[in-house]
């Protein structure tokens, strides 16, 4: 008779640990409807930066494949043309690859790049079915024309830029809309934050 009150006891116990829980508010976000908040310094996604007049801003140097720790960026340089100026100064990328299956993200890369061209944004979705779908390739990579900031080096010496480090000052902050905004990903991220759940309340309000 004791042991079986002492039981009884010990359930007791248990379940108002579990029903203490359920009058409490989980962390659990609703993903994909609702996608996590990551801190802007966050280490997702790479992408490629231009200058505000679409010139891209990686000048092929290799640095950046160079101080990869993991041999996950492979950079191919080309020679610009008077009739094909890609890029400031004399060469560009003309192949441009981040194995991020490789990757591990620790960012060395973006600090190596003598121009800000290559960093890390917040964007961390990256799931697919095929390895190969993981080797993100510079059409990939390369923000598009109108995404592109700053003024291009033209007429400083050595085409260094004149914001360079802005991104790293940018993304080192605690403001959420000033960090992901340094990025062009993290700029998408951050006005889809609530991913699905947002895009249904757009498509039923009245036109």
């Amino acid at each position: 008779m004791r042991k079986n009150l002492f039981n009884v006891g010990a359930l007791m116990r248990g379940f108002s640990t579990t029903f203490s829980y359920m009058f409490k508010k989980m962390p659990t976000i609703q993903y994909p409807s609702v996608k996590k908040q990551h801190a802007p310094r966050f280490h997702g996604l790479h992408e490629l930066r231009r200058y505000d007049d679409g010139k891209e801003r990686c000048i092929g140097c290799e640095l950046c494949a160079i101080a990869c720790p993991a041999n996950a960026i492979t950079v191919i340089g080309a020679e610009n043309t008077p009739e094909d100026r890609r890029s400031p100064g004399e060469r560009y990328a003309a192949r441009y690859e981040i194995d991020e299956l490789r990757c591990i993200f620790c960012g060395l890369c973006e600090e190596a790049c003598p121009t800000d061209a290559i960093v890390l944004t917040p964007r961390f979705e990256m799931a697919d079915y095929r390895r190969g779908a993981f080797v993100y390739a510079k059409d990939r990579l390369l923000v598009p024309p109108e995404a592109g900031t700053g003024t291009p080096p033209d007429e400083r010496p050595n085409g260094i830029p004149a914001d360079l480090g802005g991104v790293m000052r940018a993304k080192d902050t605690v403001d959420i809309a000033e960090g992901y905004d340094a990025t062009n990903r993290g700029h998408i991220l951050r006005t889809q934050r609530r991913g699905l759940a947002a895009l249904r309340q757009t498509q039923d309000e009245p036109r």
